[in-house]
């Protein structure tokens, strides 16, 4: 691209708003080549830029005073505010001023205001956030990451909905990942077909029948930490509460181990001998280290952060959303879609023809 890849991030989003968004900022503009679109307080925001002795042309600066908190419904907020930094941001790559969006604002109105502004790709049927996160890596593949998705745009799917977020994650970690034709399972309650209901049996179906999709069949939770499979798909409601429980465990372990600590010997010598261990555990919701969660199915891509993102996951959800721009995922997710939908659709007619 000839043209330096434009973000817009919401200054005012996250619970260190704006900053710790701000040096975060500072970070990307100096590691990668980005401009970045900071919309909230201009005040507020250039009394930081000069503090930090920033004197660069790679930052724009879109004044509005109102936000969206971490508390209120996003629904109504997203409604009631249409100057929310969130919001305009949104608006900007909606209006083609900015290549993509980041926020560590409320997840829910980063949803809805992408939801609001940014086109859906053609055919996709919902949205889904996804994450990336660290595993023990039994396959001993080059990559120990996992991909999950949806971790909570949607409640409920249907079957046709989880192939294509199948086809979202696949293509995903194909670009930006760089895996060539990625594993893909199914989260279920067990790794037989015939596990999980009509809908997750259906979907056991469509994902063994899609070409281009490398479906290696159902996962249990037991397996979501070893490393077996490179996407996992599930619906927003079961993946959310996957993900809490893994950052609960993480917190769960770091309290009782200083608890612990001060306690008997035997059980300090325990300790340092699970540290490594421990510090595994510790990593798979380090959040700053992965930027932040993808939100795939629109025409640009939109990095949700974490709410307490620091400068260094800022930073890298900037450096992600950059790739993601460079590597056209968005694109690729197009294509994919497309090829899915069509032979779906001859499919179907083949069918009609022969009743």
């Amino acid at each position: 691209m000839n043209q330096p890849i434009t973000i817009a991030v919401d200054a005012m989003g996250g619970d260190n708003a704006p900053g710790v968004i701000i040096k975060g900022v500072l970070q990307a503009v100096r590691a990668n080549p980005v401009k970045i679109i900071l919309v909230g307080d201009k005040i507020k925001i250039e009394d930081t830029l000069k503090k930090l002795r920033y004197s660069g042309n790679d930052i724009e600066i879109v004044h509005t005073v109102q936000t969206i908190q971490m508390g209120e419904s996003p629904k109504e907020s997203v409604h009631n505010k249409p100057d929310a930094s969130i919001v305009l941001a949104a608006k900007l790559v909606s209006d083609g001023r900015a290549d993509a969006l980041v926020s560590a604002g409320s997840t829910g109105a980063v949803v809805l205001s992408a939801a609001k502004y940014i086109p859906r790709i053609y055919g996709v049927r919902r949205t889904a956030i996804a994450t990336v996160y660290p595993t023990m890596n039994e396959f001993k593949r080059n990559d120990h990451l996992a991909f999950m998705l949806d971790v909570g745009a949607n409640v409920h799917c249907s079957a046709e909905e989880l192939v294509q977020f199948a086809i979202m994650g696949s293509s995903y970690v194909s670009e930006v990942r760089e895996i060539a034709n990625p594993t893909i399972s199914l989260l279920n309650n067990g790794e037989e077909p015939s596990k999980g209901g009509e809908k997750m049996q259906k979907a056991y179906r469509m994902l063994s029948e899609t070409s281009g999709v490398n479906f290696i069949g159902n996962i249990e939770g037991k397996d979501v930490l070893r490393g077996v499979t490179d996407v996992i798909v599930t619906e927003g409601f079961v993946g959310n509460i996957v993900i809490k429980t893994l950052e609960g465990a993480a917190k769960t372990v770091g309290s009782l181990s200083k608890l612990a600590f001060k306690m008997k010997w035997s059980w300090k010598i325990g300790l340092l001998m699970l540290r490594k261990g421990m510090q595994a555990l510790k990593e798979i919701t380090d959040y700053a280290e992965y930027g932040g969660a993808p939100l795939l199915g629109f025409e640009k891509i939109v990095i949700a952060a974490h709410g307490r993102s620091n400068e260094k996951a800022i930073s890298n959800a900037i450096a992600l959303a950059g790739k993601c721009v460079r590597d056209d995922v968005c694109g690729q997710i197009e294509k994919r879609i497309k090829d899915f939908e069509m032979r779906a659709h001859s499919e179907y007619d083949r069918m009609t023809e022969e009743f």
